[in-house]
């Protein structure tokens, strides 16, 4: 996308002057290049905020989850220095974490157009946090402990909902539209119409009815009979 976006003004502009093209295709062309211009759609930008929202989503829950159960501080120290797997929400927060960059940075820095980066993610959550819900005392932590699984099961399923049905779909589609207006500009004319022919130019016949001399007689009948004596 970054290559079509630096590329479509040479495409579209570097004609001659004597260039000629379809005005109401040039319009189309133009308007859609302007949107093309942004080099990252709106769906995927609205993927990449939910990715956000995602991390801070499961961050305000875990925050709440700390401070409801003894205070932010005392908890930090539970879970993140004595690190305890069996009891602990914190990796589910750091899960939260590695999923926002690794989609990040896929699909927002590298522009990524495929789905196998988003597939890892949503494996691997799933994954552990089906391991760490079996092998967990997490269920005994009260709501807490069915929260945060299931908020960050259902969110990483979203995400691969969104990325393979809405974002790919339609920057597939948008592509396609986009490369049919510029093969249609390519097709268009480029060079304006040539000279006229002499063919094209013509002058009416000379009236032989009414000639310059014969209005002249008429209106100075005297000369007309000089010139018939002489």
């Amino acid at each position: 996308m970054d290559s079509r976006c630096s590329s479509v003004d040479s495409r579209l502009t570097g004609r001659g002057p004597g260039s000629v093209s379809s005005t109401p295709l040039s319009a189309r062309v133009e308007s859609y290049e302007a949107g093309e211009k942004k080099c990252i759609s709106d769906v995927r930008r609205t993927f990449c905020l939910f990715v956000t929202f995602d991390l801070l989503f499961i961050t305000l829950l875990w925050i709440i989850e700390l401070n409801v159960n003894g205070g932010v501080q005392a908890q930090l120290e539970k879970e993140v220095l004595h690190y305890d797997y069996h009891a602990s929400f914190f990796d589910i927060f750091l899960l939260a974490v590695i999923r926002f960059a690794a989609l990040i940075l896929a699909y927002a820095i590298c522009k990524l157009r495929h789905w196998w980066a988003v597939a890892i993610t949503t494996a691997v959550s799933c994954a552990f946090l089906i391991v760490k819900v079996i092998l967990s005392k997490l269920l005994l932590q009260g709501a807490f402990g069915y929260l945060l699984p299931i908020v960050s099961f259902v969110l990483a399923w979203i995400e691969t909902w969104l990325l393979d049905f809405k974002v790919l779909p339609q920057e597939n589609e948008d592509e396609s539209r986009y490369q049919s207006f510029l093969d249609a500009v390519e097709r268009a004319p480029l060079m304006g119409p040539g000279p006229l022919s002499d063919g094209q130019f013509y002058s009416p016949p000379e009236s032989l009815a009414d000639s310059d001399e014969d209005l002249e007689y008429k209106h100075d009948p005297d000369k007309c009979l000089i010139q018939k004596v002489s």
